[in-house]
This record gives structure tokens, C-alpha cells and sequence, in this order.
């Protein structure tokens, strides 16, 4: 039996904490680019879609990494890895303030996104192998808040330094904070007690991933994350342009203010999480994919505080859809659990690259409008694919029930 952490044992929460502060840096080096896409726009005279490339390209070369790094660490260690993954970051993100050419700020971009996957791949595997089975699911959640709050700070402080001095300076106050808390993690999170090294062949690999490829279920789940992913991003992409244009004309720091409604998502996962356990997950899912489309929707109402109401309405439906989907996925086939949510956390960003970048196309198209109608769309196609979800469970248990009763028929003629 190995040694685990244990609730209020020597360390517990500092190994916590330092995890907590991982999450957060992962995800404040990765999104605080989002309220910069305006300010590059213009800067670098180039189109929304272009500008948005700075999250597209770093959050699809992530996904792509995250597929193998899990693998990667059964050879060479967690700590380590993790480690080379915050500070590399870190370190790329104190490097693009000096970089004047936007196509070689994308490239380091790219890099960073590599580097990035390290950590949330390897992270959830440490907490696996390392506390007390018991604890887990405690522990497992907070490190999920330190991606909201991580991506919540980062877009605030980005969007509040660059208003007053410039993206430059902004991006350099990110890389400092971040690489602090790189350090801290570094000297507090204890070494793998019960890694044992794992050699698994490419082959064996592939091959997991294929079988999960030829599941129609989990595929319908992969689409649905392209499509809710996608959309997410989307909308936060681009509801800065009409909101610091006329009639709105508000500042960068106020616009920044608006990715507080984050948190109504660590509320919304919670509750329709619940929900999704007495009601069954398809159905919930359905609903929380029904709040989205409601959600921007409203949106197109001119007031002010009718489009916070419906960015709201659409997070919190964001929130309540991702947190169901992601966790009926690793209860679809009895193994390859690990490869099942690699595979939709691929899905899952590379919906956040192709439709945050689509939607610069669409601003451009026709305005707001446009993005909201391509956001509109990808969350119908998720709400078919969920009502087919839907119909096969009720379809499964008529059989069954309709198998029973045969045999139950013929035992007593």
C-alpha cells in the first residue's frame, strides 16, 4: 500500500495550495491574452480573426500536447515536469513583451501552448496517485477553481495594466506574478511518493485511442465540447468590440470587469451537476445547452445590462454543459478512461482555435450579430447531438425493458 496524503496531515494543504497555484498560473498565462485582441487589432492593423490567433493557435497546440504528456510522464516523473511546464511558460511570457513582430509572437505562442500542457495533464494524475482515495473529489475541485480564478485574474489584470500603460507592460506584470508563484511551487509540492514508471508502447497507445474514436457516444460528447468550447470563446472573444464602441463606449478596465461573470460558472457546475445525478445527465445537459442559446440570444437587446444579463445566462449554461459532458465521458467504456477525456479535452480546445478564430470572420460579416449567429449555430448543432444522446438511453431501456418482459412471457405461458 502506498503513502498518501491524508486530510490535515504535515503538508496537506501546502501541496494543495501549490497545486491551487499551478492551475492558476497555467490558465492566467494562457487566456490573459483574450482582452488584448482589440488593442492588437489596432495596433498591428490587423482583422479580429487574426488578433485572435494569440489564443486559437496557443490553446490548439496545447490540446494537441496534452494527448501524449500524460504518457509522457509514466517514463519520466510528475514534479519534474510539471516544473519545466510553469517555469517554461513563465519564461516565454517575459520574452513576448519585447517581441515586435506579431507572426513571431504567435510562434512563441504556439511554444507556450506546448508547454502549458504539461501541467494540467500531469496535475490530476499526481492528485490520483497521491492523496487519500477518500479525498480525492475535495481535492480534484480545488484545483479546478484555480483554472477559473486563474483566468478570471489574468484577463483583469491584462485588461486593467494595459488600459493605463500598454500590453507590454501588462503582459510583463503577468509573467512576474507568475513566475513567483512558479518558484513557490517548485520549493512547496512534495515528490511523487507512489510513481512507478510505466512503459507504454506507441502502439498500445494508438490503439486506445482508436477504440474510443469508434465509440458513437463518445463521439457525440467530443462534438458537443467542440461545439460549447467553441462557442465560449467565441462570445468572450469578440464582446469587447461592440462594448467599447459607441453607443457603449466603456473603458478596457471596465470591459475587463465582465469576466467576473466567470464565477457564476463554479455555481452553475455545482448545481446542475446535482441536478444531472437525480434527472439524468442527458436531459440536464440538454437544458444547460437550451441556457446557452437563450443566453446569447439576449444579447442582441440594445441595454446595456441586457447583454451582461444574457453573457450571464450563456456562462452559466457554458459552465453546467462542459461539467456534465467531461464527466460522462470516463463512464462510457469500462477502460481507457485516461485516453476517453484526452480525446475531449483535444475536441474541446480545438473547438476554442477554429471558432474563436471563425468568429473574427463573422464580426467582420456582419457584426455582433454575426458572431452571435455563428454562436448560435455550433449550440444548435450541440443540442441535436444531445436530444440523439437522449433518444438511444431511451431507445436502450424500452429494449430492455421489452427483453425482460419476453422472457418473463415465455418462463409463465
Amino acid at each position: 500500500m502506498g503513502y498518501y496524503i491524508q486530510k490535515g496531515s504535515k503538508g496537506y494543504w501546502s501541496t494543495i495550495a501549490a497545486l491551487f497555484l499551478g492551475s492558476f498560473v497555467t490558465f492566467a498565462l494562457l487566456y490573459c491574452f483574450q482582452p488584448l485582441i482589440p488593442v492588437f487589432s489596432s495596433s498591428y492593423g490587423i482583422a479580429p480573426s487574426m488578433a485572435s490567433l494569440s489564443i486559437s493557435l496557443t490553446t490548439a497546440s496545447m490540446a494537441i500536447a496534452m494527448l501524449f504528456m500524460s504518457s509522457f510522464s509514466d517514463l519520466k516523473g510528475r514534479k519534474s515536469l510539471m516544473v519545466i511546464s510553469l517555469v517554461g511558460s513563465t519564461g516565454l511570457t517575459l520574452i513576448l513583451p519585447f517581441v515586435e513582430n506579431f507572426y513571431l509572437l504567435l510562434f512563441l505562442r504556439v511554444l507556450q501552448g506546448i508547454l502549458i500542457a504539461g501541467y494540467p495533464a500531469i496535475a490530476m494524475t499526481y492528485i490520483q496517485e497521491e492523496f487519500d482515495p477518500a479525498i480525492t473529489g475535495t481535492v480534484m475541485g480545488i484545483f479546478v477553481s484555480g483554472n477559473s480564478i486563474g483566468g478570471l485574474l489574468g484577463r483583469l489584470i491584462v485588461s486593467t495594466v494595459s488600459d493605463f500603460y500598454s500590453w507590454q507592460v501588462a503582459i510583463g506584470c503577468i509573467g512576474i506574478i507568475c513566475g513567483g508563484i512558479s518558484l513557490w511551487f517548485f520549493i512547496k509540492l512534495p515528490l511523487s511518493k507512489n510513481f512507478k514508471t510505466k512503459n507504454t508502447s506507441w502502439r498500445q497507445l494508438i490503439a486506445k485511442f482508436r477504440e474510443n474514436l469508434q465509440c458513437g457516444e463518445l463521439i457525440c460528447f467530443y462534438l458537443i465540447a467542440f461545439c460549447i468550447m467553441g462557442s465560449f470563446v467565441a462570445l468572450y472573444n469578440y464582446v469587447e468590440y461592440p462594448l467599447i464602441a459607441p453607443p457603449y463606449s466603456l473603458s478596457q478596465t471596465v470591459v475587463g470587469f465582465i469576466f467576473v461573470i466567470y464565477l457564476c460558472g463554479t455555481f452553475s457546475s455545482i448545481f446542475l451537476g446535482k441536478i444531472a445525478d437525480k434527472h439524468g445527465a442527458e436531459r440536464v445537459l440538454l437544458f444547460s445547452l437550451f441556457l446557452m442559446l437563450v443566453g446569447v440570444l439576449i444579447t442582441l437587446f440594445m441595454p446595456l445590462m441586457m447583454k451582461i444579463f444574457g453573457i450571464a445566462v450563456f456562462t452559466f449554461g457554458f459552465f453546467g454543459s462542459h461539467s456534465i459532458a467531461s464527466s460522462c465521458v470516463v463512464k462510457v467504456l469500462p477502460h481507457g478512461k485516461v485516453q476517453s477525456s484526452a480525446l475531449y479535452l483535444l475536441f474541446y480546445y480545438v473547438g476554442s482555435s477554429f471558432l474563436g478564430a471563425l468568429g473574427g470572420e463573422f464580426l467582420l460579416w456582419y457584426g455582433w450579430k454575426g458572431v452571435v449567429f455563428l454562436i448560435s449555430i455550433a449550440i444548435s448543432i450541440a443540442m441535436v447531438i444531445s436530444l440523439l444522446l437522449i433518444l438511444r438511453k431511451t431507445k436502450n431501456k424500452y429494449s430492455y425493458k421489452s427483453n425482460k418482459y419476453t422472457i418473463t412471457f415465455a418462463k409463465n405461458p
